[in-house]
């Protein structure tokens, strides 16, 4: 299973693009680019999963610590553009009303 990580920083916003898999194989290649990113000035993260076909719980736990890390500073962690069985899965575990839901 493969992913690919792309992240940025454009003005204050940390966009993450997150293609492929994310699963417990490559979950920690995203908390590593996550959290080298949250080092920077940020206001809040962009996790953009237009290209993310998969994400299991490993998966929402890196989101989900994320989350955690932003909220002590009163910062946002947006998901953008999931398709489907991705929102899916963060309706059925009540995430897509702890983050905010784009797309």
């Amino acid at each position: 299973m493969s992913i690919l990580i792309r992240g940025d920083i454009q003005g204050d916003i940390c966009n993450v693009s997150v293609s492929g898999e994310l699963d417990i194989s490559n979950a920690d290649k995203l908390k590593e680019k996550t959290h080298s990113l949250l080092d920077k000035e940020i206001k809040d993260v962009v996790f953009d999963l237009t290209n993310l076909d998969y994400i299991d719980s490993t998966g929402l736990g890196v989101m989900i610590g994320v989350l955690k890390r932003l909220k002590l500073q009163e910062k946002n962690v947006h998901i953008k553009n999931p398709k489907d069985n991705v929102r899916k899965i963060f309706t059925i575990t009540g995430l897509d009303k702890i983050f905010i839901m784009e797309g």
